[in-house]
C-alpha cells in the first residue's frame, strides 16, 4: 500500500476528527469519567503534555509560541497562562470552537497572562508567522516519516529556538494495535497512525539541508496503558 501524500492524508485526518470524533475528543479531554482504555489515553496525553511544558521556559513572556494540532486547547492555554502569545491551530473547526469554549476567564491582558490566537487550517501556513517556539504534539503521527520531517522544517524555518513534537514510536504493541484497528468497518477507523523508527527519524533529520543550524536536544518516551508516544526536541543552535 502506498503512503499516501501529506494533503490527502491532511484531508483524511480533518474529515475524520470534524465528523466523526468531536464527541470522543470533547470527552477525553474533558474531567469526564470514562473507561479503562481511555482513562490511560488520557492519563498518558497528560504526562505528555506536562513533559513538553517542562521544556519550555518557566516564564514565557512575550514568546510566541505555535500550537501546530492544538485540539481541544489544553497546551495552549497553560502556555497562556505562563505568559505566551499562543497561535494555536487545528484541522477540525469543531475543535477549535470547543477549543475557544475552554479557555478560562482568569486568561488576558487584565489579568497580567498571555493570549491565544485561534485558527482552524494548516499549521504549515506561512501566514501564520515566525515563532520563538513550535509545539505539535501528537499532530504528526498520522504521516509518514519523510511527510513528517518535511513539515517538521517548514516549521523550523519560522522558529528561532526550538521545535518539539511527538511520534508513534515503531513497537511490536503498537504495530499490533495498529493492524487490529485495520480490521474495522472502514466507517469506524480512525486515519492510521504511521509508528516512526527513532533512528531513521533523526537521520532523515540531521539530512534535511533545511535543518542545518538545528540540532536533536531532549528526548521522552510516554507509555500509559493504549497512549504509546515520544516526544522529541530539536533546538536552532
Amino acid at each position: 500500500m502506498n503512503t499516501l501524500s501529506y494533503q490527502e492524508r491532511r484531508s483524511a485526518i480533518e474529515t475524520y476528527f470534524d465528523r466523526t470524533a468531536v464527541k470522543a475528543w470533547e470527552q477525553l479531554t474533558s474531567t469526564a469519567p470514562v473507561g479503562r482504555i481511555r482513562a490511560s489515553v488520557r492519563a498518558g496525553r497528560d504526562q505528555m503534555r506536562s513533559t513538553l511544558l517542562n521544556w519550555l521556559p518557566a516564564d514565557l513572556s512575550g514568546r510566541r509560541i505555535l500550537d501546530a494540532g492544538c485540539g481541544t486547547g489544553a497546551f495552549a492555554v497553560e502556555a497562556a497562562l505562563r505568559g505566551a502569545n499562543v497561535v494555536a491551530i487545528d484541522l477540525s473547526p469543531k475543535l477549535v470552537e470547543l477549543a475557544r469554549q475552554r479557555v478560562p476567564a482568569k486568561l488576558g491582558a487584565a489579568h497580567g497572562r498571555g493570549s491565544i490566537e485561534f485558527h482552524s487550517g494548516d499549521m504549515l501556513d506561512p501566514a501564520l508567522g515566525h515563532f520563538d517556539h513550535v509545539v505539535a504534539m501528537d499532530s504528526i503521527i498520522h504521516y509518514s516519516t519523510e511527510d513528517a520531517v518535511r513539515a517538521l522544517s517548514t516549521l523550523a524555518a519560522r522558529t528561532s529556538t526550538s521545535v518539539q513534537f511527538t511520534f508513534a514510536p515503531r513497537t511490536p504493541f503498537l504495530a499490533a494495535m495498529i493492524s487490529l484497528g485495520r480490521l474495522l468497518p472502514r466507517s469506524d477507523r480512525a486515519p492510521w497512525i504511521e509508528p516512526m523508527a527513532e533512528d531513521k527519524l533523526a537521520l532523515l533529520m540531521m539530512q534535511d539541508t533545511s535543518l542545518l543550524h538545528w540540532q536533536s536536544g531532549r528526548t521522552q518516551r510516554i507509555s500509559s496503558g493504549f497512549y504509546k508516544s515520544q516526544a522529541m526536541e530539536w533546538r536552532r543552535w
